[in-house]
């Protein structure tokens, strides 16, 4: 029997905080046709989308975090938060596709990249939401601490507003160092 699981990342852009990949298998009962990447739902129908994904499949988080993408790259960053993710999962996949055109280093694992897979490809799309959920639920939970980013916004992203905010406030300890304008302070 083939196990596919689909994986992507979320957060490579962003300003703050560490990068999440999501890897999903879907159970056979689920409904493809609601799948599509998650940049094409709004924030409460992909969350009602992620309870329903998590509820009819094997899924998990990986991550990577803002020492890691200083130290080895955002890319590398991402490749390592697909690996934990994959490396996670409960049953062994015969096949991982990966929205991209690059996989993590994995050995024993049929790997393959499925550029714009998010669109393409039902569990990489599961995998996408997932990811997307989980990540802002967590950098909405950091603007708690962090008033004037507008992180429960821009969640991180180098909107006017997050910009304006760096230079009045300075950066934090989610900052990401190695990111430009951050890396000229």
């Amino acid at each position: 029997m083939k196990i596919i699981a689909g994986v992507d990342e979320v957060g490579r852009g962003s300003l703050i905080g560490p990068v999440y990949a999501a890897a999903v298998i879907l159970n056979k009962k689920i409904d493809k046709k609601l799948l599509k990447d998650s940049k094409t739902f709004s924030k409460n129908k992909r969350e009602l989308l992620s309870k329903y994904i998590k509820k009819n499949s094997i899924w998990v988080i990986g991550k990577a975090s803002v020492k890691e993408i200083d130290k080895i790259n955002i890319l590398q960053a991402s490749l390592l938060a697909m690996k934990r993710a994959i490396k996670k999962l409960k049953k062994k996949p015969t096949q991982v596709l990966i929205d991209g055109n690059k996989v993590p280093d994995l050995k024993n694992y049929n790997l393959k990249a499925v550029i714009k897979g998010d669109q393409k490809i039902p569990s990489i799309s599961a995998a996408s939401i997932i990811a997307k959920v989980s990540r802002d639920k967590f950098i909405a939970g950091l603007a708690k601490n962090n008033n004037g980013y507008g992180w429960d916004q821009n969640f991180g992203y180098g909107t006017k507003k997050h910009l304006k905010a760096i230079k009045k406030l300075g950066i934090t300890k989610h900052h990401r160092r190695s990111f430009s304008p951050i890396s000229s302070y």
